[in-house]
């Protein structure tokens, strides 16, 4: 194993909140891909409403609220597909994404946006930022290849902790 999935499992092993998950995930994803933003967007299909679950920018992308879910190329791509959706300069950006502005003045210029499935349906985004041209053909594949699987086991085990959170068990 290595030493970046080590920690991971160390760390989802040890995790007691959903945020200790995606937090995670994100350092994961930063050893596998890198990126200068981080989040995770989690979908409910049948109210068709968004809610961004984790943020490693809190400030400028804080995790509250939700917001519709608008079908576009970007929908068709991800939620209809169910494929991974790469955009590699901000232009590619503002097409899809009404806040390209904010994402361009944190110096990111590229995403990729890595559909989690469950169960057959689209239960979440996990969504990267980095410069422009930042993520090529091979770190597409890569973080295909070694995040599909821990970000479904993040999003099993946050939306588990969720449910208990409500329920009060522990």
């Amino acid at each position: 194993m290595q030493p970046d999935h080590h920690d991971f499992n160390s760390a989802v092993a040890a995790a007691q909140r959903a945020s200790e998950v995606w937090d995670a995930l994100c350092d994961l994803s930063q050893s596998v891909v890198g990126h200068r933003l981080f989040t995770v967007m989690t979908v409910d299909m049948q109210a068709g409403l968004a809610r961004r679950a984790y943020s490693d920018h809190p400030v400028q992308y804080p995790v509250s609220g939700t917001k519709l879910i608008h079908r576009d190329q970007w929908f068709d791509i991800v939620h209809g597909e169910k494929r991974s959706f790469v955009a590699n300069t901000i232009e590619d950006i503002a097409k899809v994404f009404p806040d390209h502005d904010l994402i361009a003045s944190l110096g990111c210029g590229s995403v990729i946006n890595l559909p989690v499935v469950l169960k057959g349906e689209l239960v979440a985004t996990i969504n990267m930022l980095d410069a422009a041209d930042h993520y090529t053909a091979d770190r597409v594949a890569m973080a295909e290849a070694k995040l599909a699987v821990p970000a479904k086991l993040c999003c099993a085990l946050a939306l588990l902790f969720d449910l208990t959170d409500k329920s009060g068990a522990r």
